[in-house]
């Protein structure tokens, strides 16, 4: 019965809650990544609805969101509770989004930049045996397009290909597990663009890098592939550590 209202009522939210949802999701969702809600700290619900100025509806599919990613938890006589940062799901885009957008940017980036220095160049090695000629062609074109769009200074498009390329190299990978990591790579580049912690010029070292992947997966060449993406996330991890230190921001630890 519950999951058939719920379905209901999803079906019946208009475009207005839907926005109402997402702004209250993403001021509440950034907040407990900011600290500004702490783990222990209860929620009312009443006190949301006024707050926001939404219906209760809006605050209570804002809640069940928030739980399903281990944000909260509803506890007998206690309430709605905020839960410590162990129990949220970290491999959701939307925790990744948030907590870039708050003081735990440079720890985030640098958990992620982490997780796929040990993906991506085991995903390149295994491109290199797995890609079919098409693939392996279109990582090539994409890389001499990524070269022009940084050369030419255009940040936006070379954004969407940058993302484009390395979904690519996790999906000729031929690995599922590996493509389902897609979405958090996509959103840490687009929070670095969006943070201001991207080179408004891409260096020419990156911008070689990813020619000589997408060169090396096309000569079946494995090894070559993962050093060269090995050298590209070194490359990136470096690059932002000099824009955090311009910015006279420490490196959390």
């Amino acid at each position: 019965m519950e999951r058939s209202s719920l379905g209901v009522a999803a079906a019946q939210t208009t475009p207005v809650e839907s926005g109402l949802h997402a702004r209250v999701l993403d001021h509440l969702g950034t907040a407990i990544c900011a600290g500004e809600l702490a783990p222990g700290a209860v929620l009312n619900i009443d006190e949301l609805v006024e707050r926001y100025a939404v219906s209760r509806s809006v605050v209570r599919e804002v809640l069940r969101v928030l739980a399903s990613i281990g944000f909260i938890e509803t506890r007998r006589r206690v309430g709605v509770m905020i839960r410590p940062a162990s129990a949220w799901n970290v491999f959701d885009p939307q925790v990744i989004r948030w907590r870039l957008a708050s003081a735990g940017r440079m720890a985030q980036l640098r958990s992620i930049t982490e997780l796929r220095t040990a993906v991506e160049p085991h995903a390149a090695q295994l491109a290199a045996g797995r890609a079919g000629h098409d693939e392996a062609s279109d990582l090539v074109g994409l890389a001499a397009k990524m070269w022009a769009a940084g050369k030419a200074g255009d940040e936006e498009r070379f954004l969407d290909l940058d993302i484009e390329f390395h979904r690519r190299v996790l999906l000729a990978s031929g690995n599922e597990m590996f493509l389902r990591l897609q979405e958090l790579v996509a959103e840490v580049l687009t929070g670095r663009h969006k943070h201001h912690l991207m080179p408004h010029h891409p260096h020419e070292q990156a911008l070689q890098l990813h020619a000589d992947v997408a060169q090396a997966i096309q000569r079946h060449d494995g090894e070559r592939a993962r050093q060269a993406m090995v050298q590209l996330m070194e490359q990136a991890f470096d690059e932002m550590r000099s824009l955090w230190e311009q910015a006279g921001e420490p490196e959390r630890r």
